[in-house]
């Protein structure tokens, strides 16, 4: 559910003097929360959303893509992690994954509640079922994670007819967007072009064969 939201302002001039206020209302109230095990907290286009942990659908295809990764990424001086807060600026996510920096500790923010989202190579998102939790990931954060230059974003998306997967990259924080977008039925390989991962193939054997209408 949405817990708390800031309100647009109606000119230029009150968005000018307002919104970092309220930004900042939205931030201490993020930290303030108390959520019982197995919810998390996220801050998204100036909402604070909060989101169970996923189903086992969804957490067997990140798992896949994890255990695949880590052996990629083994001779290599990033990892992929996961169940930690990215932050940029006053916005926090929690991606489903994310590479970075093997030293992880060496890109926490000042305040240590997350890692910075300058050091992050790629994130990866499995896509939840409510129509509000599909757009969060489909449309809202892939703006937030242009906005913070994410070079790769990943999105796994079992409700897009019989399941995708969507590479977006090149991002455009000024415009909000990825300038470059490929997307391919679950189990047709999709290559990872640049990065830590570079070369990486997400493929059959982390989303499961083709699937075919009946």
């Amino acid at each position: 559910m949405t817990v708390l939201a800031r309100e647009a302002p109606e000119t230029a001039s009150e968005a000018q003097m307002s919104l970092p206020v309220l930004d900042e209302v939205l931030w201490e109230a993020w930290k303030a929360m108390k959520l019982p095990e197995g919810f998390h907290a996220e801050i998204v286009e100036g909402f604070i959303e909060v989101s169970p942990t996923g189903r086992s659908s969804h957490g067997m295809i990140i798992n896949q893509l994890r255990e695949h990764l880590v052996a990629y990424l083994a001779d290599s001086d990033h990892a992929s992690f996961q169940e930690m807060n990215v932050m940029h600026g006053l916005t926090v996510w929690i991606p489903d994954l994310y590479i970075a920096p093997r030293d992880i500790a060496s890109c926490f923010t000042p305040d240590g509640l997350g890692v910075e989202a300058s050091a992050v190579a790629l994130v990866a998102e499995m896509v939840s079922p409510s129509h509000r939790d599909r757009t969060r990931d489909r449309v809202r954060k892939r703006r937030d994670y242009a906005r913070a230059g994410i070079p790769i974003y990943v999105i796994i998306d079992d409700y897009d007819d019989l399941g995708t997967v969507t590479m977006l990259s090149d991002p455009r924080p000024d415009e909000a967007s990825y300038a470059a977008e490929h997307r391919v039925p679950y189990g047709t390989s999709l290559t990872i072009p640049e990065g830590p991962a570079k070369g990486f193939v997400i493929g059959e054997s982390i989303t499961g064969p083709l699937r075919t209408r009946g």
